[in-house]
């Protein structure tokens, strides 16, 4: 018995687990996915006129959102670094603006956000109103986020394609003296992975900006279709970030 608990508990991919736990961002994946599973789920219940069971699993969403919001807590000040970041770095000009802006925006979705848990948490008491307000520039910026976030990939795909499509119609990548096969092969392979990533990214976006265009009313689906849409982008999130703790690398 002491030999397989001990196989068990140092099983690799429980190490593994251990080790993507310790990240907060990790975390934050793994609270993301359940919430919007359960979101889904107290769906499904609900319309099966299961309430009980519908009910629990909407506490846990709800829970859930709160820890989340507490885990970002002075998230927005790097987001705020990322923007100054983006604004002194060189590249195409289209690309940078779009990461600006969604660094921005995404400061102002958490920040509103924090103030949004502070009156959950008691510690500000905000009017009805005003919460309401509140909840609905916070979703706003999100949206914004998402959509610069979108332009930036649609901008960065169109940049990566003709890169691709000038490295296969040249003999040589670059100037000359780098031209040799091998370092053509090593920039290809890069670009392949570039684009690869973007796409993910964008796939996830397409998820996601279902969330605060419905909860804006921009659109009309119910909390099913928000729900599994969350959950995907989340679970796409989640296989990444543990790719990239654990291998090193992001598929």
């Amino acid at each position: 018995m002491a030999t397989i608990a001990s196989q068990v508990i140092l099983h690799p991919y429980v190490s593994q687990s251990l080790k993507f736990g310790s990240f907060n961002v990790g975390r934050d994946k793994l609270y993301r996915t359940v919430q919007y599973f359960s979101r889904f789920l107290a769906w499904f219940l609900l319309s099966r006129g299961n309430k009980v069971e519908a009910a629990r699993w909407t506490a846990l969403k709800s829970h859930l959102g709160i820890v989340r919001k507490v885990m970002r807590l002075g998230k927005p000040v790097e987001h705020l670094q990322a923007a100054l970041r983006a604004a002194s770095s060189s590249g195409e000009v289209g690309e940078q603006v779009a990461s600006i802006g969604r660094q921005l925006a995404y400061f102002g979705y958490l920040t509103y956000d924090t103030a949004l848990w502070a009156n959950a948490a008691k510690f500000i008491v905000l009017k009805p109103g005003t919460a309401e307000k509140v909840t609905k520039t916070s979703n706003r910026f999100w949206l914004a986020g998402i959509l610069f976030s979108i332009t930036h990939g649609l901008l960065k795909a169109g940049r990566l394609a003709h890169d691709a499509k000038k490295l296969r119609n040249s003999q040589t990548w670059g100037e000359k003296d780098l031209g040799d096969e091998a370092q053509r092969e090593v920039r290809r392979l890069a670009l392949e992975n570039l684009r690869a990533d973007t796409r993910h990214q964008f796939i996830i976006d397409l998820f996601d900006i279902l969330i605060p265009a419905s909860n804006l009313g921009l659109v009309n689906v119910n909390d099913g279709i928000v729900g599994f849409a969350g959950f995907i982008s989340s679970l796409m999130g989640l296989r990444a970030q543990w790719l990239t703790i654990n291998n090193g690398k992001k598929s």
